[in-house]
């Protein structure tokens, strides 16, 4: 795993800062997710997607039951161990660093608050599916991905569920689903989920042609700004259609 660290390096979009940062995780299938960090030019920077993030976004839209391991080229973020104990509460989650020996999340981050704090019995993963549904209409692919990937999200701090599914020139399809954080802020919006299984597909923003997002009407939480945002700045091409869904 620590050997496929530079190879995940090569996923990171950092106009910003030039900074260039990737991560290797195992999915309790055996099968490996790299992601690298992603920064969006003239927004926020709470829309940073750090390397740790994007790979862990890889393992759940491929619909991983579990986390196991996760290898870096430097030890992880506080914001980083805060967004990993989402998947891995029991902090069982394997630290490798390459000249350090392993640690267990739970050694990085003790005192943690997560999941069960919040009145939950388990983290973000296995996947539970909810029972979002769209009004009968054409058999969009797109579409249809995007819903998938809304009925995937995990949002149990504020029942907003939402997904995204971005496509390319060349009708590739990738899908993104949001997920949240006992401490709120490293929340993992759609879009961002599904860029990292972009970039990982070394594709690049500018190839996106059209982008669908399903979220709840009149949820806590709309997605639709914060997407339309950062895709203005990513790929301006790009045509979004924002549908409405029923829970």
């Amino acid at each position: 795993m620590l050997s496929l660290v530079p190879l995940a390096r090569t996923f990171s979009r950092p106009p910003l800062s030039h900074f260039f940062v990737g991560a290797v995780i195992r999915g309790s299938s055996g099968s490996l997710y790299l992601g690298g960090n992603i920064e969006v030019p003239g927004l926020s920077l709470g829309l940073t997607v750090h390397a740790e993030q994007a790979a862990l976004a890889n393992a759940y839209m491929s619909a991983e039951d579990a986390v196991t391991a996760i290898a870096l080229g430097e030890a992880p973020c506080g914001h980083c161990r805060q967004f990993l104990y989402e998947v891995s509460p029991d902090g069982e989650l394997r630290i490798l660093v390459k000249g350090s020996p392993p640690a267990k999340l739970a050694t990085l981050l003790p005192m943690a608050f997560g999941p069960r704090d919040m009145g939950l019995k388990q983290g973000a993963l296995p996947i539970r599916r909810n029972g979002m549904s769209l009004s009968p209409g054409p058999a969009d692919p797109l579409v249809l991905a995007a819903l998938d990937a809304a009925r995937k999200s995990y949002s149990p701090y504020t029942s907003s569920p939402s997904g995204i599914a971005i496509g390319t020139r060349d009708s590739r399809v990738f899908q993104g689903s949001y997920l949240e954080n006992a401490a709120f802020n490293p929340s993992l919006p759609p879009l961002e989920a599904a860029l990292a299984g972009l970039f990982a597909a070394r594709k690049n923003a500018g190839d996106l042609v059209r982008a669908v997002l399903v979220e709840p009407a009149g949820s806590k939480v709309s997605q639709e700004r914060a997407t339309r945002d950062a895709l203005s700045s990513l790929a301006p091409n790009a045509r979004l259609e924002v549908l409405k869904a029923h829970v």
